[in-house]
C-alpha cells in the first residue's frame, strides 16, 4: 500500500468521527478570484457582510504601528482593549472576554461548556458555526424555525425550553433573516429557559438593531440567575472584519476564566488589539456607517420588493429573500455578472439567498443584474 492508498482508505478512520459529521462553512468567494474566472472590470462582494464605509481612519491610523508590532507577540489578556472596552460599556474589564472574531468565542463556550450528548438549542435558520462546534462536542442540537412571516416564534422557542438543556444559542438580530427579539420577547424567551442553562446571546449585529424596543441585553440578563455570554464583533459596523476581533461580556469572571482555560494564549493578533481600540473612540464612523447602511438597506428592499420578491425584516447589515429558484443557480448566475450573494444551503432555505447591503453603486450592480435575469 503507498502513501496515496493510506490516505484515501485509512485516514478517516483516524479522525474523531465528529469530524466527517461537520458541514464546511460556506465563507463565500473572494473577489479577485471571481475576476479572473469571468473575466470581469468590476465586482460587488456581497456576501459577507462587509462594511461599505471601511474601518474608522482612526483604526487606519493606528495600522501605522504595524512594522513594530509584528515582531512581538500580542498581549495574551488583551489588557488594554478590555480597558477600553470596559470603559465604553461601563463593565469591569475581569467580565470581558475578546476573541478572534466572535465566532471563535462560541468554539471556547462550546469547549468549556459541553459534553457528549447535550442539548443545545439554537434557530433554524442559522449561523452555521453555531451548529458546528455544538456537534465537534458531540452536543445534541435542536433549531427552532422562524414563523412563517420570518419573526422569532416565542411560543416554540419556550416549548423547546421546557425541557432541560445545557446551552441556548440566541442571535438577536438573526443571521442569516435579519429579525429582531423585542424587549418583552427577550423576556419571555429567556424566562422559559431552563434554571441551570448557559444562555449565550450572539449580538453580532447589535449596532444596527439598537434603539426603541431593543433590549439592553447585558443589563436583561442581570435581572435573571442563569450565566450568560453576549457577543458582539469589531468586523460588521466598525469595518474591521480582515483583522478579526470580537468581545463578549460575560455574567461573571468565573464565565471569562473558564473560557481563558481552553483558548490559545494568543487569540487575539497584536494589530487588531490596536485597530481596534482605535476604532471603539470612533463613534462618529460607527453611526454614520449604521445610518447609511440601513438607508440603503430600505431602498434596496422596496426595490426586491418592486420586483415581486419577498424579503424578511431586517435589523442587520443584509437582506435575506426567497430566490424564486434554487439559490444556488440563481447566486451562479448573478455571479456571471461581477455580484457575489450567499445562497443559502440549510435544508428547507435552499431557495434564499442573503445579500450583504453595499455602498451605492455595489447595491445597483447588484439589483440592475437581478432585473437583468427576469428579463431572460
Amino acid at each position: 500500500m503507498n502513501q496515496g492508498q493510506f490516505a484515501n482508505e485509512q485516514l478517516v478512520r483516524l479522525e474523531r468521527r465528529e469530524v466527517r459529521q461537520l458541514a464546511r462553512y460556506n465563507a463565500g468567494l473572494p473577489g479577485e478570484s471571481v475576476r479572473a474566472r469571468f473575466k470581469l472590470k468590476r465586482i460587488a462582494k456581497l456576501a459577507s457582510n462587509e462594511n461599505p464605509l471601511g474601518a474608522s481612519p482612526r483604526a487606519i491610523a493606528a495600522l501605522a504601528d504595524i512594522g513594530k508590532l509584528a515582531a512581538s507577540y500580542p498581549d495574551a489578556d488583551c489588557v488594554q482593549l478590555k480597558a477600553a472596552l470596559g470603559r465604553f460599556l461601563a463593565i469591569a474589564p475581569d467580565r470581558l472576554v475578546v476573541g478572534n472574531g466572535s465566532e471563535n468565542l462560541v468554539e471556547l463556550a462550546c469547549l468549556a461548556y459541553l459534553n457528549a450528548g447535550e442539548r443545545v438549542i439554537t434557530q433554524d435558520p442559522g449561523f452555521g458555526l453555531h451548529e458546528t462546534y455544538a456537534k465537534l462536542m458531540s452536543a445534541t442540537v435542536e433549531k427552532i424555525p422562524f414563523d412563517s412571516g420570518f419573526h422569532f416564534d416565542v411560543a416554540g422557542w419556550q416549548r423547546a425550553l421546557a425541557q432541560p438543556a445545557k446551552m441556548v444559542i440566541l442571535t438577536n438580530p438573526s443571521n442569516p433573516v435579519g429579525c429582531r427579539l423585542s424587549c418583552e420577547e427577550f423576556r419571555a424567551v429567556v424566562g422559559s429557559a431552563p434554571k441551570d442553562v448557559l444562555l449565550l446571546v450572539d449580538e453580532a449585529y447589535y449596532e444596527f438593531a439598537r434603539g426603541p424596543g431593543y433590549p439592553d441585553t447585558p443589563s436583561e440578563l442581570a435581572q435573571q440567575p442563569r450565566p450568560w455570554l453576549v457577543l458582539r464583533t469589531f468586523s460588521k459596523a466598525y469595518g474591521l472584519a480582515g483583522l478579526r476581533v470580537g468581545y463578549g461580556i460575560a455574567s461573571s469572571p468565573e464565565v471569562v476564566d473558564a473560557l481563558d482555560r481552553v483558548r490559545t494564549p494568543f487569540n487575539v493578533n497584536a494589530v487588531a488589539q490596536a485597530a481596534a481600540a482605535a476604532a471603539l473612540e470612533d463613534q462618529d464612523h460607527v453611526l454614520r456607517s449604521v445610518e447609511t447602511i440601513c438607508s440603503e438597506r430600505e431602498r434596496v428592499r422596496r426595490e426586491l420588493e418592486n420586483c415581486g420578491y419577498s424579503v424578511a425584516p431586517s435589523h442587520t447589515n443584509f437582506l435575506f429573500f426567497d430566490s424564486r429558484e434554487p439559490a444556488v443557480a440563481l447566486a451562479e448566475r448573478l455571479l456571471q455578472r461581477g455580484v457575489i450573494v450567499k445562497a443559502w444551503r440549510e435544508p428547507g432555505y435552499e431557495r434564499f439567498v442573503r445579500v450583504t447591503v453595499g455602498s451605492r453603486p455595489d447595491n445597483e450592480l447588484f439589483l440592475s443584474a437581478l432585473r437583468d435575469l427576469a428579463r431572460t
